[in-house]
C-alpha cells in the first residue's frame, strides 16, 4: 500500500524511502511536485521535499522546525518567572539552568 496514495503497490514500480512504501511517481517533493530519486530528496516531518525547496524553506526562517510551518523547539521551554510559584519552587530542583526548564 503506498503512503502517498493509499493504493496497492506493485514490484515494479515499488520503492521505500524513510521506512515508507510509495510509488516511484508518488515520491514528489511537497512543494514543487518535483519526481524525487532515493540519492535527491530531504524530508522532515514525514514529508518529503527537493534538497532545493528544503534548503529554501529552511532559510527562510532560520530554522527546521518554523520554516515548515512547525512552533519552534525553543517555545516548548517556559521561563521560570512564568510559572506558578509553587510550581516554580518544586520544579527549580531539576532546573538545566536558571532561566529555562524543560516541559
Amino acid at each position: 500500500m503506498c503512503s502517498a496514495c493509499l493504493t496497492p503497490v506493485y514490484p515494479m514500480e515499488k520503492m521505500v524511502a524513510n521506512k515508507l512504501i510509495l510509488h516511484t511517481n508518488c515520491f514528489c517533493c511537497k512543494h514543487c511536485k518535483k519526481k524525487l530519486g532515493i540519492h535527491n530528496y530531504s524530508s522532515l516531518h514525514g514529508e518529503f521535499y527537493c534538497v532545493s525547496h528544503y534548503q529554501q524553506l529552511f532559510k527562510r526562517k532560520g530554522n527546521y522546525d518554523e520554516g515548515f510551518g512547525h512552533k519552534q523547539h525553543k517555545e516548548r521551554w517556559i521561563q521560570k518567572n512564568k510559572m506558578r510559584p509553587n510550581v516554580a519552587n518544586s520544579v527549580t530542583k531539576i532546573a538545566f539552568s536558571e532561566n529555562t526548564i524543560f516541559e
